[in-house]
């Protein structure tokens, strides 16, 4: 009977690990279904999107806290980008707007 323990314990741990698993799927399933449908698409558009969602790697980046030159990096890149500049004027923004 104590030699049936060790087989019926590692059982139950491969079980349980594989429930996590699925947990974190279906929490980027419901993620990307919610941002779907936040973003309205619907059929094709739909499935690009979910499928493109579900296969990327997880946002680990969202929970790490940035610090302040790395927050002023992401403010000036947006900022240029949204500007739309390129070569020699982006650097000369960017060389400006981290100075700040």
């Amino acid at each position: 009977m104590k030699m049936l323990h060790a087989p019926l314990l590692v059982l139950g741990l491969l079980l349980c690990s594989q429930g996590f698993a699925a947990t974190a799927q279906q929490n980027k399933m419901t993620t990307c279904n919610a941002d779907a449908t936040t973003k309205g698409l619907k059929g094709d558009e739909r499935k690009t999107y979910m499928s493109t969602c579900l296969k990327a790697a997880p946002v680990a980046s969202t929970t790490k806290t940035l610090t302040p030159q790395q927050q002023k990096m992401t403010t000036c890149n947006a900022t240029a980008k949204t500007q739309n500049l390129s070569g020699d004027a982006r650097k000369t923004f960017m060389s400006s707007c981290l100075k700040k």
